[in-house]
């Protein structure tokens, strides 16, 4: 058995020769669209606060500092499904955790949908920031085990699309629809994901690690399709699960050592970045940033959405052909200029300048942030925090403590969230 003090190196899956089919099968896409509804509903959450948040206000007679603090529930409870994700997806299985989504999610908004005062929509959006965090981690991870080496790519990079998808289409339908809909709208990726993961296997590799042989070449061969040949890809699936209790007796404190450094540093750093930068504050409150520069709110909406899912769409196919690097700094240049222009117009607005280059100024800096701020700082953190994890050699990467890097990823970013929306507020 090996030491915390000698080199280690589990061979992972992705390490080895696969026998993979070339064709997708109909149970895969179907895996991986019932997933990433938990995706949908991360970003539909997430950006829920921002055109419900006149109407809330009007209606229930909450103060700024009340609704300040609806926003806000969801980074609290974002930490508490974070902490305790990998816990759940080991408990109960990876289609499990997903259905615990799906309850809090759908507790969370008929609690919103019901709500007459300060205490229940906040309860609700405390339940829907739980759902939050551990799709965070589920969803990508339950995608990445069910799908094969030479698809796992594309597929994983669904998520962050779907994310912009769920964000953008609230924006939108929330200029049109009054907040108690769009509560009730926000429930229907739930309901959906609930019922279609009875539909599609649970985690081949899951399976095998609770012991459960037979259900997991049953999985396996569901996924592949009927014809496929699984020896092989079965055989190193139980080799992996085999090592994994190998060195299952270490804890979270062994990646503090010296060779780990650069990697923690450059995963954990960009991930802090990422969410200083203000991403979830636009996200909150852009409606009220855009009604307080003498911006339109609606146009505001609807211009980021299009431009956010484009940007979205266009760091896809950009990610591999101009390097992860080049596309950060661009990413970053833009939206430190976007921030700048922001804050440049409300020191002018403080100045008593012409309202229409407030306005202009506002409006064209959330746009550009958005924009750039989606086709880089948004997704990239995510894909270098598994690189650099996988290039440093981390024991146990996808199990055990190889976990540990990815949670660390959820809980830097939503500390750094609640952080950013306490300065805002």
């Amino acid at each position: 058995m090996g030491t915390p003090g000698r080199e280690m190196r589990i061979p992972l899956l992705e390490e080895q020769e696969e026998v993979v089919p070339d064709r997708i099968t109909s149970v895969l896409v179907l895996s991986a669209f019932f997933a990433v509804c938990g995706s949908y509903v991360f970003g539909n959450a997430v950006s829920y606060s921002s055109p419900a948040e006149s109407g809330i206000m009007d209606e229930l007679g909450l103060s700024l500092a009340e609704y300040s603090v609806f926003g806000s529930l969801l980074t609290v409870g974002g930490l508490l499904g974070a902490l305790c994700s990998g816990k759940i997806a080991d408990l109960i299985g990876r289609r499990g955790a997903m259905w615990v989504i799906d309850v809090a999610g759908i507790i969370g908004w008929c609690a919103i949908f019901l709500s007459e005062s300060a205490w229940s929509l906040d309860l609700g959006r405390l339940l829907l920031g739980f759902g939050v965090g551990l799709a965070s981690y589920v969803v990508p991870v339950y995608i990445a085990e069910v799908t094969p080496k030479n698809l796992r790519g594309g597929f994983v990079s669904l998520c962050m699309l779907v994310i912009a998808c769920g964000m953008s289409m609230t924006y939108i339908i929330g200029t049109v629809l009054n907040w108690r809909i769009l509560a009730c709208l926000g429930s229907i990726p739930c309901l959906l994901q609930l019922v279609g993961l009875f539909l599609v296997p649970e985690s081949p590799r899951w399976l095998a690690k609770i012991g459960r042989e037979r259900d997991m070449e049953a999985a396996l061969q569901r996924l592949r399709g009927k014809n496929a040949d699984i020896s092989k890809e079965t055989s190193e699936i139980e080799i992996y699960i085999e090592t994994l209790q190998e060195v299952s007796e270490y804890r979270i404190f062994y990646i503090f050592q010296r060779k780990y450094a650069q990697a923690l540093t450059v995963g954990l750093g960009l991930m802090v970045f990422q969410q200083l930068g203000g991403l979830n504050a636009y996200a909150f409150y852009m409606s009220s940033i855009l009604e307080r520069a003498g911006a339109s709110s609606t146009a505001g909406s609807i211009t980021t959405a299009i431009v956010q899912l484009a940007a979205n769409i266009a760091a896809v196919f950009l990610m591999d052909k101009f390097g992860r690097r080049p596309l950060l700094l661009v990413s970053a240049s833009g939206a430190c200029l976007a921030g700048f222009l922001i804050g440049l117009s409300f020191l002018l607005q403080d100045y008593h300048q012409s309202t229409d280059v407030v306005s202009a100024l506002t409006f064209i800096g959330i746009v550009v942030f958005t924009g750039f701020f989606s086709i880089g700082l948004g997704g990239i953190p995510w894909i270098i925090m598994a690189e650099v994890s996988e290039k440093s050699d981390f024991p146990n990467k996808r199990e055990g403590i190889g976990r540990e890097p990815s949670e660390f990823g959820q809980l830097d970013r939503l500390l750094a969230c609640g952080l950013h929306i306490q300065l805002f507020l």
